[in-house]
């Protein structure tokens, strides 16, 4: 399995052009082979962006990538002053078959010194060949308030908890195959996006810590795959005026009983497309 995580800024790239049809043909440059693929800063109706005319980015990246199912997490939803709304969020796309999708708007507890806006992780239970049913969550932590974004973390290993213990079927399990029906969260698990945080930083080092009820940890899939070396950055390549320094701020963590199919985890250090550059993840 094949998966792809990138930060695309409301499709705006270095060169300031809003433009999701782009993100589409450099998706498939990147991963050609992708069969999942994780997107934030998606844009609907926000004309208020740099770059943007409000266009409808959730549909546009959908019907740039045929063949996929596509999966909207919105986190910010407000009506747009001349009708209609305006949403941003996250677009999880799989070509896989896809059991079940859940959608979690994350802790945001107020902060008097930071304003921020909602977050939300969008997950997808995909049905990956050799690999088995695998658990994929998408997200975008806060950027301004640390108290914010280290809830969010909490909020995501909280979520993580919650699907392994969601495994096997309770004593009373429903089987009316009707909403209530009961259908199992695999412990097998990926958690990407954009973490807002460095490596080693609180929030980082949170979402590798263990969990008091046993839970088995989730792991750094960069560290996995590229034991002792520093994260590739995904910031600061292409965009030095966003971002005069080069860092890592984009993760992708998989839980334990996946770590040893990680096969590879790149970095793309090229395309100029987004402030942000994107993670392609190898399962086997």
């Amino acid at each position: 399995m094949k998966l792809l995580s990138w930060n695309i800024q409301w499709c705006r790239g270095v060169d300031g052009r809003v433009d999701p049809e782009r993100i589409g043909r450099v998706v498939r440059e990147l991963a050609p082979e992708a069969d999942v693929v994780c997107l934030q800063e998606v844009a609907r109706g926000f004309d208020t962006l740099a770059g943007s005319s409000g266009e409808d980015q959730f549909a546009r990246l959908a019907a740039a990538f045929p063949g996929f199912a596509a999966f909207e997490g919105v986190a910010v939803d407000v009506p747009h002053p001349k009708g209609g709304r305006r949403q941003f969020g996250n677009l999880l796309l799989s070509r896989l078959p896809v059991r079940q999708v859940g959608r979690h708007l994350l802790p945001w507890p107020a902060d008097a010194d930071h304003a921020d806006m909602p977050r939300i992780a969008v997950e997808a239970v995909v049905e990956a060949p050799d690999v088995g049913d695998v658990r994929i969550t998408t997200t975008h932590l806060g950027y301004y308030s640390a108290a914010q974004r280290l809830a969010q973390v909490e909020g995501l290993r909280a979520l993580h908890a919650q699907a392994c213990g969601h495994r096997a079927p309770p004593a009373r399990a429903d089987v009316s195959n009707g909403p209530f029906h009961w259908r199992p969260r695999p412990s097998a698990g990926v958690v990407c996006g954009d973490f807002n945080c460095e490596p080693g930083s609180p929030g980082h080092a949170r979402m590798l810590a263990s969990f008091d009820d046993g839970t088995p940890a989730l792991r750094d899939a960069w560290q996995v795959a590229h034991p002792g070396r520093e994260h590739d950055a995904t910031v600061g390549l292409v965009d030095t005026v966003q971002w005069p320094r080069r860092f890592a701020c984009d993760f992708i963590f998989v839980s334990q009983d996946l770590a040893p199919r990680v096969k590879a985890l790149q970095v793309d250090a090229t395309s100029d497309a987004s402030d942000h550059q994107a993670m392609i993840l190898t399962l086997g």
